[in-house]
């Protein structure tokens, strides 16, 4: 009997293990996530690479190591890149182990499983949307709904995610929700584009810019293998 009383906070421990080990597995198996912050630069992203940069040590500070990871970005131009031809083929699933895709064209079609419930951030939090304070829900794609770039002579994308003062920015709502009851302002990656802080009629790619219509520079994030 006094055995059994003394190991009793032990056993108690151990019958939590197999709880945990699942949560970790999971999160190594991540490969997709909303950023929990952006770089803090508005739209200069440092361009593709520091974009994919940013995935990058957010999933590692999570513990999920060992892939390479793309923003889903778009660029504008001369050598202009699609967001889906770069996100690799998938499926994709959270950081709590759901399936928010299970192809590139799946993650562009009604069937997709991105919600605001299951676009998680790389720490498996939900990201604050629509009603939430601070809004968070404009994520930054410079995309078509298709996932594709635009044409060269409006800009989409800050500069190819080079600016932090002039231009603007296309983007989604991860909680799919807007406004207006039309599609375009309910879509995860192309809703509208940035503009100014509230009252501005201008657009901009500062980060005050991009929170003024409840947005903070956040990125989807995909492993790409």
């Amino acid at each position: 009997m006094r055995f059994v009383i003394k190991s009793a906070p032990l056993v108690a421990c151990l019958a939590l293990l197999p709880f945990a080990a699942p949560a970790q597995a999971q999160q190594a198996n991540m490969t997709f996530f909303l950023t929990s912050a952006g770089p803090g630069k508005g739209g200069d992203l440092g361009g593709l690479a520091g974009a994919d940069a940013h995935c990058g040590k957010l999933a590692q500070a999570a513990g999920t190591t060992g892939k390479t990871w793309h923003a889903y970005l778009s660029t504008q131009g001369s050598g202009a890149v699609n967001a889906r031809d770069r996100i690799g083929n998938g499926p994709w699933q959270n950081a709590k182990g759901v399936v928010v895709a299970k192809s590139v064209d799946d993650l562009h079609s009604d069937a997709n499983n991105l919600t605001k419930q299951t676009a998680l951030s790389e720490k498996g939090d939900v990201i604050n949307g629509r009603g939430d304070q601070p809004n968070r829900h404009d994520v930054l794609t410079g995309s078509t709904a298709d996932g594709k770039a635009f044409p060269a002579d409006k800009d989409m994308t800050c500069k190819n995610w080079t600016s932090s003062t002039d231009g603007a920015a296309m983007v989604g709502h991860h909680d799919r929700q807007g406004l207006r009851d039309d599609a375009p302002s309910k879509s995860w990656n192309s809703s509208h584009p940035s503009r100014g802080p509230q009252g501005s009629t201008g657009a901009g790619c500062g980060q005050a810019d991009l929170r003024g219509t409840g947005g903070d520079g956040l990125l989807y994030c995909f492993a790409v293998n």
